[in-house]
């Protein structure tokens, strides 16, 4: 007896399962000659799919089968591309590493990701070197080389990427399998030291790349189409580069990718390139407006969207001058990430510069299938009238459906059957939604989360401290950086001179990222507190 209302299947009928590969063999066989290019290398999407399939059978050669999981310490690299294909479409979990954070934390993420094989830049084998003998589940390592001649390191390794390539055969037969199947993992902080691990499977991938795909294509400007050229400039181990790889990919459009992100080069590859789509932090933004590069260069085709921190209206309204059609979009980690983009509507482009600028600085409207809510502390909606901030909180088919191996903080998120972003927003009549504040007190820091409590926690190390509190100040550069509040034992017992040299020690040892450490320490007699004997962050910034 069957479910009453659900689908009869035809035996011999194709499931068509929501596949990662389905999303590229459309794309090699509408564009096969369409470019994807990296420094001095240039593939056609056909070379590409070629790559792929040598490199699935590098990774089977060496172990890898569904289930493993594989490691990536890259910059943007065609190579890149090529992993967050082949991985996935061999039933096995690409782990996209975060190479900003700190040894330590590299280390936790490698082996709380039980990672199988490691594929790492040349420029980060010293800090895999400083972590080897501590990692207990990798058993290969290849080598991903751009330097004229191959690094010396003490690490053993299986071979250098191309080289291996070259000895592969393209043909790989990538099976099916469930579209439930994970495929990618990787790591955020908040306000512990530890990251948590977000993951994603192939069906939430694929939807996530429609619903851009949609919501891009549909927009009265910034619009996505088959003309543009793309070019990232948000790491593609952070949050899938937003999952725009996947987007631009599967529309056929001409790539190009930057390595490591200078601002000049970035400015050289734009016009060099014929960028016309790319995404960043505001920090990037700004880096690029003030290069003395720019000054040259016509930015007016360029297409970006801003998103990881809030986007200053200032620095919307500099863009906008200078012919770049910005908007913001939101997400997180935990959301694969889009929820919203802040397209204008048709009416909206008539605007004066400073009025479209306050538009577009906000988070912007829901993309197609998410369903997002401002409410407050019982889950009750607040009015959409841009005043009643509540806490952000969302549905959506892409959305991680826990914290990987935590259980109880996976509950936490979901809790209510809605997934807790942690934001403060309020949503406009026009149903814009803005974020006003958050609820925990992480710093973020040129897209970078930094945790104040980790860096609490060290200054009470410090001889001499009796109580530290950090919080996150206004940075016109890096959108926030942390400032620290200490208080001595007694008079004279610290200085702030000392209480720096300790966490720059620190992060020079590797336990916390060099981002982390504050250019403003102030010493003070008491730091305020909650009734209950809390420190009273609020208080510290003046709200």
């Amino acid at each position: 007896m069957t479910e009453t209302g659900l689908v009869e299947r035809t035996a011999s009928a194709y499931p068509y399962p929501l596949l990662i590969k389905h999303l590229l063999d459309r794309a090699v066989e509408d564009s096969p000659q369409q470019q994807i290019a990296y420094a001095d290398h240039c593939l056609s999407y056909r070379q590409m799919r070629e790559r792929v399939g040598r490199l699935a059978g590098v990774l089977a050669s060496l172990g890898v089968e569904p289930g493993c999981t594989v490691g990536v310490m890259d910059w943007d690299t065609h190579r890149y591309l090529e992993c967050f294909y082949a991985v996935p479409m061999m039933g096995a979990v690409l782990h996209m590493i975060n190479v900003r954070l700190s040894a330590d934390q590299i280390l936790y993420t490698i082996n709380h990701a039980r990672d199988d094989v490691l594929l790492v830049n040349g420029e980060f084998l010293p800090i895999l070197e400083s972590i080897a003998d501590k990692l207990t589940t990798v058993k290969k390592i290849i080598l991903l080389n751009d330097a004229s001649t191959r690094p010396t390191t003490k690490l053993t390794l299986v071979g250098e990427y191309e080289d291996l390539l070259q000895q592969a055969s393209p043909e790989f037969a990538f099976p099916d399998f469930s579209e439930d199947t994970r495929a990618t993992t990787f790591y955020t902080t908040g306000t512990t030291g530890l990251p948590k691990g977000v993951f994603f499977s192939h069906r939430q991938l694929v939807l996530h790349t429609l619903a851009c795909q949609i919501a891009l294509g549909q927009a009265a400007h910034c619009r996505l189409d088959a003309d543009d050229v793309y070019m990232p400039i948000t790491p593609m181990f952070h949050v899938h580069a937003w999952g725009m790889p996947y987007v631009a990919t599967s529309l056929g459009l001409r790539q190009v990718y930057p390595g490591r992100y200078l601002p000049d080069r970035l400015l050289r590859l734009y016009a060099e390139e014929g960028v016309t789509f790319s995404h960043c932090v505001p920090t990037i933004l700004q880096m690029l407006l003030m290069s003395p590069a720019a000054k040259t260069v016509d930015l007016s085709r360029w297409k970006i969207i801003i998103g990881g921190s809030a986007l200053p209206q200032a620095l919307a309204k500099a863009a906008l001058e200078r012919g770049i059609d910005v908007v913001t979009g939101y997400g997180m980690s935990e959301t694969c990430p889009v929820l919203t983009i802040s397209f204008l509507r048709k009416e909206m482009l008539s605007w004066d510069l400073d009025r479209q600028a306050t538009q577009r600085s906000k988070t912007g409207r829901p993309i197609p299938l998410v369903q997002l809510r401002v409410v407050d502390a019982d889950m009750n909606d607040l009015p959409h009238d841009g005043k009643s901030a509540g806490e952000v909180v969302v549905r959506a088919p892409w959305l991680t459906q826990g914290y990987l191996h935590d259980p109880e903080n996976s509950e936490r998120l979901w809790r209510g059957g809605w997934l807790h972003t942690g934001d403060i927003g309020v949503i406009d009549p026009d149903g814009y939604l803005r974020i006003t504040d958050r609820l925990k007190d992480v710093i973020k820091s040129g897209g970078e989360w930094i945790s104040s409590l980790e860096l609490e926690s060290l200054i009470l190390k410090v001889p001499g401290v009796a109580e530290a509190a950090v919080i996150g100040v206004p940075d016109a550069r890096w959108g926030e950086r942390p400032m620290a509040f200490v208080v001595p034992t007694s008079p004279g017992a610290v200085t702030a001179e000392a209480v720096r040299a300790a966490l720059q020690h620190a992060a020079d040892e590797g336990h916390i990222s060099k981002y982390a450490v504050p250019e403003q320490i102030r010493l003070v007699e008491e730091i305020p507190k909650t009734s209950v004997g809390k420190i009273n962050k609020r208080a510290l910034r003046g709200e």
